[in-house]
C-alpha cells in the first residue's frame, strides 16, 4: 500500500526533530550540563520548600471553596453582576492577607473561578495574592529603598485592580452571559451559618500564612517577634481546625485524636525540626478525609482534584525555569550577564525585557527582594526593577502553565500580556521620575 504523505508528513516531522534534537543533545558543554543540574536543584529546593507547607494547604483550601461555598455566596460578592468596589476592593488587597506565591495562589484562583467569580475579581485576586505582601513590600523599602517600596505597593494595588478590570472588558461577552446562565440556578440550601465557615476557612489560612512566615532581616520588632511564634501560632490554627471538624462535620473525634496526639507528642520530640508533626498531620488529614463519608469525603475528592490537575504541570514548569534561568546567583542555559547588561538605563527595551524576565522567572516569596539587590548593583535601572517586582512574583513559566487548563489558553495570554504591558510602562514612567 502506498504511503500518503499527505497526512503522515507531520509525524516524520516530529520524529525527525527529536532524533535531530538527541543527535546534537551538547551533553558535556559546560553552559548545557550546568543547566541541567540547575534545573534537578531548583525543583529539588522547590519540592522541599514550598509543596508541603505552600501548596498542600492551598489545595485543602481550594477544594474548600469548592464543597463549603455556595455557588451563589460567590456570585453575590464576586460575580460578573457583584458590586465592583467590593469585589475589586476584596479581591485587590488578599494579598496583604495570605501572602503567598505565584504557585501557591493558583489552587485558590482555581476554586473561586470554578464556583462562578467574575473574570475580573478572580484576575484581581490572582494578580494581588503573590504581589501586594505586606512582608514583601517592607523589606522592599529597607533594602532597596523608600521610593521603590512606595511604588511598589501602589503599583500592585492599582494594577490588580486596572488588570481585572481590563479582563473583565476584553471578555465581557462571555462574562455577561456566565451571569445570565448563574440567575437560573436555583439558590443552594445553606448548611451551616457564615460564622461557622469564617471560623474554618480563618483557621486554613492562619495554617498557610504563618507556617511560611519568612525570618524578617531584624531581629527584634513585630515581624520578628510572629517569626518566633509562627509554630505555635500554626499549632494553635491546626487545633482549631480539628475543632472544627470534629464539632460541625460529623468526623468522630477519636479519629481525630488518632492524628492530633502523635502530631503533638512529634512537636515535642523534635521541637527543631517541625516539619516532621506537620507532615504528619497532612498525611493524617488526608487520610481521615480520603475515608470519610459526607463533607469530609467531598472536601478531599475536590482537594485531589485541584491536586493532580496542578502539581504535575507546576513541577515540569520549574524544571523548564531552572534550565533556561537557573536559581539566584547560579547559571541555566541563557547566561546571567545577558540579562544584566540589557536592564541598564531606563529604555523601552530595558523594561520590557526585565517584565518579561520577571514574568517567567520563578520568584519565592520574599526572594525577589535579595536577586533585585544583586541585580542594581551590578548596574540595573530603577525603572526595570519596579517592571520586574511588578511582574515577576505575580507570575511565572509554571504558574503560565497551570493558569492555561483552568481558564483557556486566550485568557491566560492576555493576563500574561497585561502583566507585562503594564509593569513596562510603569517602569518607564518611574525610572523617568526618579532619575
Amino acid at each position: 500500500m502506498k504511503t500518503n504523505w499527505k497526512t503522515e508528513w507531520k509525524p516524520l516531522a516530529l520524529i525527525a526533530g527529536l532524533f535531530l534534537a538527541c543527535f546534537y543533545l551538547p551533553v558535556g558543554v559546560p553552559r548545557f550540563d550546568n543547566a541541567v543540574t540547575e534545573s534537578f536543584e531548583l525543583v529539588k529546593w522547590y519540592a522541599r520548600e514550598h509543596v508541603i507547607l505552600c501548596l498542600v494547604p492551598a489545595f485543602f483550601i481550594a477544594g474548600a471553596i469548592g464543597v463549603f461555598v455556595s455557588q451563589a455566596s460567590v456570585m453575590k460578592y464576586l460575580g460578573p453582576k457583584a458590586n465592583k468596589a467590593l469585589a475589586y476592593g476584596v479581591a485587590s488587597v488578599s494579598g496583604t492577607i495570605l501572602a503567598v506565591c505565584s504557585c501557591t495562589v493558583l489552587p485558590l484562583f482555581a476554586g473561586i473561578w470554578r464556583m462562578g467569580a467574575g473574570l475580573g475579581p478572580a484576575t484581581a485576586f490572582l494578580y494581588s495574592g503573590p504581589a501586594i505582601n505586606v512582608l514583601a513590600i517592607v523589606l522592599t523599602a529597607r533594602v532597596l529603598g523608600l521610593k521603590l517600596g512606595i511604588a511598589r505597593a501602589v503599583g500592585a494595588v492599582v494594577f490588580s485592580v486596572v488588570i481585572g478590570l481590563l479582563m473583565h472588558w476584553i471578555f465581557r461577552k462571555e462574562e455577561l452571559a456566565k451571569a445570565e446562565a448563574a440567575a437560573l440556578d436555583p439558590e443552594p440550601e445553606v448548611k451551616r451559618p457564615l460564622w461557622q465557615n469564617v471560623i474554618y476557612f480563618g483557621c486554613m489560612v492562619g495554617i498557610l500564612v504563618f507556617a511560611n512566615w519568612g525570618k524578617p532581616m531584624e531581629d527584634a520588632g513585630l515581624w520578628h517577634a510572629l517569626w518566633l511564634m509562627k509554630w505555635p501560632i500554626t499549632a494553635a490554627c491546626a487545633v482549631g481546625l480539628a475543632v472544627v471538624m470534629v464539632r460541625w462535620f460529623g468526623v468522630k473525634w477519636w479519629k481525630m485524636a488518632v492524628i492530633a496526639v502523635p502530631a503533638a507528642v512529634l512537636a515535642f520530640l523534635f521541637p527543631q525540626q517541625p516539619m516532621i508533626p506537620f507532615v504528619f498531620g497532612v498525611v493524617g488529614l488526608s487520610v481521615l478525609t480520603s475515608t470519610s463519608e459526607g463533607e469530609a469525603g467531598d472536601w478531599f475528592a475536590s482537594t485531589w482534584t485541584f491536586a493532580k490537575q496542578i502539581t504535575p504541570l507546576l513541577l515540569f514548569g520549574v524544571l523548564a525555569a531552572g534550565f533556561f534561568l537557573g536559581r539566584p546567583g547560579k547559571e541555566g542555559v541563557i547566561p546571567s550577564e545577558w540579562v544584566t547588561q540589557a536592564v541598564g538605563g531606563n529604555s523601552l527595551r530595558a523594561n520590557v525585557l526585565a517584565s518579561v524576565v520577571g514574568a517567567f522567572m520563578y520568584f519565592a516569596t520574599l526572594t525577589e527582594v535579595p536577586i533585585l539587590q544583586g541585580l542594581i548593583g551590578s548596574g540595573m535601572g530603577q525603572g526595570p526593577a519596579l517592571a520586574l517586582l511588578l511582574a515577576g512574583p505575580a507570575l511565572s513559566l509554571q504558574s503560565m502553565l497551570v493558569l492555561r487548563t483552568v481558564m483557556g489558553t486566550k485568557k491566560t495570554v492576555v493576563y500574561v500580556s497585561l502583566v507585562i504591558v503594564m509593569a513596562s510602562i510603569t517602569g518607564l514612567i518611574y525610572g523617568a521620575i526618579v532619575q
